[in-house]
C-alpha cells in the first residue's frame, strides 16, 4: 500500500542518504515508507547506518522521495545492481536526485562535520553501471552547475559552511592507506568515499539532474594520528545531519 501511495504521489525529486544520515528524513515528515526488499530488483543493505528503505516526505508542500541508505559495490554486488534504486526512481518519474554520502576529508582547509558540494568525481572503482554496451554518455557535467549555485546561495543565507570539491570513489570496504591518500591528493581529490559515483553515472545516463553532497565525517588516513572507524563515521553523520537537512529544505 505504501509503495502504491508513493507511485500515486509522483515525486519529481529524490535524495539518497549516506552512512549515518538517515535521520535527515525527520525534518521532512513521513507520509509513507517501504523497505528496499519490497521493491523488485532491490535488496536490503548489509551496512550499519543504512536502514534500507524509501520514505516519502514533503518540502514546501511538494513530495520528495528519500532513500535511507544504499547498496555498495563492496557488498559483493555489480555496479548495475548498486544503481537499481536510481532506475526505480526514474521509473517513478523522478527527474533530479541529490546523492549524499559520508566521506573522508583530504583537503585540510575543510573540517570534520562540514559539508562539501561535489563539483566532479574520480571513478577509481574499476567499474560502471553502463557495462554491457557502447553507452557513450557525456560526463562533462555530472553534477549540475546551476543546482550547485542554488545550494551555495542557500548555504550563504543560512550562514552554513559549504565547501566544493572533487570526490574520489574507491572500491573498499577497507579504508585507504596514507600512501593512497597522498596519491588521491596528487590527482586532485578533496574527499574520498566508497559510493555515489555509480549512482551519478546511472542518473546522468538516464538524463536526470544530479547534485552530490559529502558529509565530511572523518579525516582521510594519515592526516591525523587516530585510526579510522566506521562507528565514528556513523556517529558524526548523525550529529551533523541537522545541517544537511536544513540545507536540503532551503534548496529544494
Amino acid at each position: 500500500m505504501s509503495l502504491l501511495l508513493i507511485k500515486k504521489t509522483c515525486p519529481q525529486t529524490a535524495v539518497i542518504l549516506g552512512s549515518g544520515l538517515g535521520g535527515v528524513v525527520d525534518a521532512f515528515g513521513v507520509e509513507a515508507e517501504v523497505s528496499f526488499a519490497e521493491v523488485s530488483g532491490l535488496s536490503a543493505s548489509t551496512v550499519p547506518g543504512h536502514t534500507g528503505r524509501f520514505v516519502l516526505g514533503r518540502v514546501a508542500g511538494k513530495p520528495v522521495l528519500f532513500a535511507q541508505g544504499r547498496r555498495h559495490l563492496y557488498e559483493g554486488l555489480s555496479a548495475f545492481d548498486v544503481t537499481a534504486s536510481i532506475r526505480f526512481m526514474h521509473d517513478l518519474g523522478i527527474r533530479r536526485v541529490v546523492l549524499t554520502n559520508a566521506a573522508g576529508a583530504i583537503k585540510e582547509s575543510m573540517a570534520v562535520g562540514e559539508l562539501m558540494l561535489i563539483s566532479d568525481h574520480l571513478n577509481l572503482q574499476g567499474t560502471t553501471p553502463l557495462l554491457g554496451g557502447a553507452h557513450f554518455h557525456d560526463m562533462s557535467e555530472v553534477y549540475s552547475a546551476s543546482w550547485r549555485q542554488r545550494f551555495h546561495q542557500a548555504a550563504k543565507e543560512l550562514q552554513l559552511p559549504l565547501h566544493e570539491g572533487v570526490y574520489a570513489a574507491l572500491l573498499g570496504p577497507q579504508y585507504e592507506t596514507p600512501a593512497e591518500i597522498r596519491m588521491l591528493r596528487t590527482l586532485g581529490a578533496d574527499a574520498v568515499g566508497m559510493s555515489t559515483v555509480p549512482e551519478a553515472i546511472q542518473a546522468r545516463a538516464l538524463g536526470m539532474e544530479v547534485a552530490g553532497i559529502s558529509m565530511l565525517t572523518n579525516w582521510a588516513a594519515g592526516l591525523k594520528p587516530q585510526p579510522l572507524d566506521h562507528a565514528e563515521v556513523v556517529t558524526v553523520g548523525q550529529q551533523a545531519s541537522f545541517g544537511l537537512a536544513t540545507l536540503l529544505k532551503a534548496t529544494l
